[in-house]
């Protein structure tokens, strides 16, 4: 089921019109419109090649689309300086840059230089942040630590804590559980719904079925097309992605968690 663009007097926080990209003669974002809403946690999915990363790199202003518009709060993402866009968007590469001397406090304090400026002091509030960045991303521990001595699984939270310490209105993310373990990408998971209850619009890219099943929202994208949007209790939006995948697995439900909240939804193989 699609979902229509916000149609209040409110701008989303980041929306997009009509984006279009080609790449080695290929149209691998194709004509996609969308809102990510405040306080709203949304997957995107979609089997390999589907437009995935390109559509969020379009989203983050990281390269121009060949046509349509991405606004964020309103405005056209091109008019903001380059400071003004990344105090308002953090974004998180699939394959985010982690090497080097520079010890892991002070890469998670790179993501404050948006607010503070390449000449400005951190401030006790900054510093705040990216400590509250580094305890949820568990990285405090080895604050004191090089990137290169880090492994896959350390760097990757590293670079999330980087991006949270942005603390920015709209959070991108492209593959975050990238050498995570299972612990660590239930505490990522945790980490965007609780995000998103505070008022941020996340967006991230997950191959992971079952993760993505815990979000909001998802967008499903095939070929470059968005060919669903919605919850992931939707039966549309189900159907879609099963569709999507070759029918390589059915979706079921787990009934009420726990806590009493509603029933939850797993991707099971079709062997």
């Amino acid at each position: 089921m699609m979902a229509p663009l916000q149609a209040t007097g409110v701008a989303a926080p980041l929306q997009a019109t009509g984006l279009v990209l080609s790449l080695g003669g290929r149209r691998v974002v194709d004509g996609v419109s969308l809102a990510l809403a405040a306080g709203q946690w949304t997957a995107l999915v979609g089997p390999n090649g589907a437009g995935k990363s390109s559509l969020l790199s379009l989203l983050a202003g990281l390269r121009p689309a060949d046509a349509g518009q991405v606004q964020l709060a309103g405005r056209a993402l091109v008019g903001w300086t380059a400071r003004e866009r990344a105090q308002r968007l953090a974004w998180l590469s699939q394959q985010g840059e982690a090497e080097g001397e520079i010890a892991v406090a002070d890469v998670v304090r790179l993501g404050r230089l948006p607010h503070q400026g390449l000449f400005g002091a951190p401030s006790a509030a900054d510093e705040a942040v990216v400590q509250a960045a580094m305890a949820e991303t568990e990285c405090q521990g080895f604050a004191g630590r090089r990137l290169n001595a880090l492994s896959g699984g350390e760097r990757q939270r590293v670079l999330l804590a980087r991006a949270l310490a942005v603390a920015a209105p709209v959070l991108l993310l492209d593959e975050p559980t990238t050498h995570l373990d299972a612990p660590h990408q239930r505490a990522l998971v945790r980490s965007l719904a609780r995000r998103a209850r505070e008022g941020v619009a996340v967006a991230a890219v997950l191959h992971d079925l079952n993760l993505a099943l815990a979000a909001d929202r998802l967008l499903v994208l095939d070929r470059g097309r968005l060919v669903a949007d919605g919850a992931p209790a939707d039966a549309a939006v189900q159907r879609c992605l099963v569709e999507v995948f070759d029918h390589a697995f059915t979706i079921e439900a787990l009934g009420a968690t726990a806590t009493g909240g509603p029933r939850r939804w797993v991707a099971v193989p079709a062997l």
